[in-house]
């Protein structure tokens, strides 16, 4: 890619996300203008200059009415229906063929105010998605030939390595294959603490490089980094309408069509029936075509919806859409998967006991156990490395481990035979070396546990246990204020699932549950309480994700929790799911809120002008400043 090619790109994009940002600006400035145009011509029609300020309040229309004409006129030629800017622009007509030019020009003028106040919101609810973009690096410094050359992130490759120097954005995912540092990942996980990353690990674009220099072997294009997932995810999600939102869309061309045939009777019947004036009936009907209008009824859905999307992002709660944003607000139920949901997902040595006829070679056996199992990728056997590695103990080298599959393993050190496994697996007797009592209480406690025999004697007893998250209990304990049933999915024994359960808060667990038996039990859930969400690690888990009403994937932003579920909990705390529930709740509640409010100012309007109690000046404010009032509503929920 050419230098010019690629500075003409980013001018593209600079150029595009400022008119995005002063367009709202552009409306508000033209509301002003047309503001001021009223004052000009009221005052020159109080000095009795009535050709002067009909000029001035000409322009008023023209100005103020100007993006809500063009937004009427396109939509109404795209989607072949009628809308409320096509209202309020008849309406304005109206009133300037009967003479009433202030009113009308006032009424752009309030619609212009709305109308911008609406922009912002929409602008506003982008914030995050727009603060997002600009984290991501547009360079990075390639490794070739033994020289750094500073290229156009779109021009790396799979397989490519690249430097990435301390304070720098790391500009694509790939795996650091030199040097160690600490990465703030409070872009991709909400994480604010940084994250200590050495050889092997895994980094991501848009993520902070703190401390060290590090070269990273690219391992994903630039269009499909992780980054770009999420910024397209969170975009996607704001164009998603909510069942709401979809209704009140079909809602509106359906409702314009009765209010233009109302305003046609209101021209002819009340001035045979009620013996009307031909003015007074015009006026009546023009009225009527204002406070009728449901333009604070269409108002009162999206900009809350986007202003919620926009707080989840924020604080590292992903929406697929308002759809799934609506209805999280009313679970019953949710279905937790335990390993790596509830549980860390890592087991850890509980106790390591040495039985006390062996207590004196202690030392020994921690070592003798860790350098049998390093030589075993099982989560249990890396556990007891990392036991005996927090303990510094040096481990030694063995020439041959022996695996014997479903039991344990097996090697020969110093002419002594040492074996660890299962109980099963064990040639000594386990009462001469334990209380078996001891064994039990370990085991009803959600431990697994591993023997150590050397010689056909039982020397140690190993309890390793998949630790519950911190956050497990708090979250739990949440959903149940929530008034939602929490139910525990996993494939271990009766006792283990019962230990975990009771730890974490659960009453209700399914033990013994296969990956494929998942969907069953969260379809037979939903039938015992009704709406349920699913809450796993995206991978396993997915056919269950998709079976539940809404499913909510943990994995501190991996690719697959980004495309099986409906929310998405970038980094890996479960408290956020009360948060996200709340903010639905909230977002309900104020979306009930808007419609009560904007439908009883309607009915209100509508009869007050029957009866004659209402003008059109009154008409307009009430009308248009209900619109307001349920925009600014919505937008309470851009605060966390």
């Amino acid at each position: 890619m050419s230098l010019e090619k690629k500075v003409s790109n980013k001018e593209k994009k600079s150029i595009k996300e400022k008119l995005t940002e002063i367009e709202p600006l552009t409306e508000l400035c033209f509301a002003i203008i047309s503001g001021v145009l009223i004052i000009a011509g009221w005052t020159l029609a109080k000095m009795d200059y009535p050709t002067a300020s009909i000029f001035f309040f000409i322009s008023a229309y023209l100005i103020g009415g100007f993006f809500k004409a063009k937004e009427g006129i396109t939509e109404t030629i795209q989607d072949r229906t009628l809308n409320v800017e096509l209202l309020m622009i008849l309406a304005a007509i109206g009133s300037a063929v009967i003479g009433y030019w202030e009113e009308g020009a006032i009424l752009i003028f309030i619609f212009a105010l709305s109308g911008a106040l609406e922009s912002y919101t929409m602008s506003k609810s982008k914030k995050e998605i727009s603060a997002l973009m600009e984290l991501q690096p547009e360079e990075a410094w390639l490794l070739k030939d033994g020289k750094e050359i500073k290229v156009d992130v779109q021009q790396l490759q799979i397989g490519d390595h690249i430097l990435v120097k301390p304070g720098e954005r790391i500009p694509a995912d790939g795996f650091i294959v030199k040097g160690r540092t600490n990465v703030d990942q409070a872009a991709i996980t909400g994480e604010s603490i940084p994250v200590g990353k050495g050889m092997d690990d895994e980094v991501f674009a848009g993520t902070v490089n703190v401390s060290g220099s590090i070269t990273v072997e690219i391992t994903k294009p630039s269009s499909e980094t992780l980054f770009q997932k999420i910024i397209t995810l969170v975009q996607n999600a704001e164009s998603e309408k909510s069942p709401s939102q979809q209704f009140i869309d079909r809602f509106e061309g359906t409702y314009v069509k009765i209010v233009l045939i109302m305003v046609g009777l209101m021209l002819l019947l009340p001035h045979y029936l009620l013996h009307w004036s031909w003015n007074e009936t015009f006026y009546r009907a023009m009225v009527l075509l204002v406070v009728a209008s449901p333009c604070a009824v269409v108002a009162s859905i999206m900009p809350a919806t986007l202003s919620a999307i926009s707080n989840g992002a924020k604080k590292g709660i992903l929406f697929k859409g308002g759809a799934h944003l609506e209805s999280l607000g009313n679970l019953q139920a949710i279905a937790f998967d335990k390993t790596g949901t509830l549980t860390k997902g890592k087991p850890e040595v509980t106790q390591f006991i040495v039985s006390p006829n062996h207590l004196s070679m202690t030392k020994e056996i921690i070592q003798i156990v860790a350098s049998i199992e390093k030589h075993s990728n099982h989560p249990l056997a890396q556990a007891i490395v990392r036991y005996a590695t927090t303990k510094q103990y040096e481990l030694i080298n063995i020439d041959s481990v022996q695996d014997v599959s479903g039991w344990g393993v097996q090697a020969s050190i110093d002419n002594h035979v040492w074996k660890i496994g299962k109980r099963a697996f064990m040639d000594g007797n386990l009462e001469t070396a334990f209380d078996l009592s001891t064994v039990e209480f370990l085991q009803s406690n959600g431990n697994t546990l591993a023997f150590v025999e050397r010689d056909q004697q039982v020397v140690a007893m190993i309890a390793l246990k998949d630790m519950i998250r911190k956050e497990s209990l708090q979250a739990v304990a949440a959903l149940r204020g929530l008034g939602i049933e929490p139910i525990m999915l996993t494939g271990d024994n009766g006792n283990t699932a019962k230990a975990i359960a009771g730890e974490v808060g659960i009453d209700r667990y399914i033990d013994e549950c296969l990956p494929e038996n998942k969907v069953n039990e969260i379809r037979k859930i939903k039938e015992t309480y009704g709406r349920t969400a699913m809450v796993g690690d995206g991978i396993n888990d997915a056919p269950a994700l998709a079976t539940a009403n809404i499913g909510i994937a943990m994995g501190e932003g991996t690719d697959v929790a980004l495309e099986t579920a409906d929310v998405i909990l970038m980094k890996n705390d479960l408290t956020k799911i009360s948060q996200a529930i709340q903010l639905s709740k909230k977002m309900n509640r104020i979306v009930k809120q808007n419609l009560v409010f904007s439908i009883g100012v309607i009915i209100l309007l509508v009869f007050s002008n029957f009866f004659q109690s209402i003008d059109l000046p009154l008409g307009v404010i009430g009308h248009e400043g209900s619109t307001i009032l349920v925009i600014l509503n919505g937008l309470r929920l851009l605060k966390s």
